[in-house]
């Protein structure tokens, strides 16, 4: 098997919340290996520097504001893109927030809003941008999933629960559009130095434990999830359906 197989060139792919932490940074690795990116983010002024970034690196990006918890927001989007860009190829479903507190305090609102961003979101994206695909007969969707689909920590029970149900929606995707050649997987991320966690990592006492709790002793590197990205971005992964890739070090390897 030669480099071609994991040559994007050609490409649209969609990242959704890619204007900022592991998001762009899977939106450049695909650009990277030849695909147009398609970011998106609420915040347009962050959203075009990102894509100005981008382009500043020779890369082919382009960038559009929208709510991806809003079905007309999302149906009025994809319309555009496809209309604009091209047909989606790839979509990455990235968008994700994290609210912490007990979960005998977890407000109605809350729950809500981490259930929206971070599994209703994928849902709404995905049928959307997968009728295109099943017309075309050919599609890839990632969706970002975490080690909280398979584990649980305190506080963050609604973050839990959504990604819990990532994994199965995944699952579901796979099961319903294979056989129009639609490859549908996801990737979880350990334990990643990003904006999201940096109240994490900046508290000595929790960094200290995730070292010691992952076996490879510290935390990720962002640009450590473009491979497995690409991977199932490309026809290498032309048989691989319904599979999460968990990226954590091995901390899901060891009790």
């Amino acid at each position: 098997m030669g480099t071609e197989w994991f040559d994007l060139t050609g490409r649209v792919a969609l990242v959704t919340g890619s204007s900022q932490g592991l998001g762009f940074t899977l939106a450049r690795g695909l650009a990277e290996a030849g695909a147009t990116v398609v970011l998106n983010g609420r915040d347009a002024e962050r959203l075009a520097g990102a894509v100005e970034r981008l382009r500043d690196a020779g890369l082919d990006a382009r960038g559009y504001v929208f709510d991806v918890t809003r079905r007309e927001d999302v149906a009025a989007a994809i319309a555009r893109i496809e209309r604009e860009a091209g047909p989606i190829d790839v979509l990455v479903n990235n968008a994700g927030i994290q609210r912490r507190a007990p979960l005998e305090q977890v407000e109605g609102a809350v729950w809500r809003e981490v259930l929206d961003t971070n599994l209703t979101a994928p849902f709404l994206v995905g049928q959307h941008v997968a009728r295109g695909m099943i017309a075309r007969r050919a599609g890839k969707i990632i969706n970002i999933c975490s080690l909280m689909s398979e584990v649980g920590r305190p506080t963050i029970a609604p973050y839990t629960a959504a990604k819990g149900g990532l994994k199965m929606l995944t699952k579901a995707m796979a099961t319903e559009w294979a056989r129009h050649n639609i490859q549908v997987n996801g990737i979880g991320p350990g334990y990643f130095k990003t904006e999201m966690n940096r109240a994490l990592f900046e508290d000595e006492q929790f960094d200290a434990w995730i070292r010691e709790r992952t076996p490879a002793r510290r935390w990720g590197a962002p640009e450590e999830l473009i491979g497995p990205a690409v991977f199932l971005a490309s026809d290498a992964s032309s048989f691989v359906s319904g599979q999460i890739i968990y990226v954590d070090g091995g901390i899901l390897a060891t009790l």
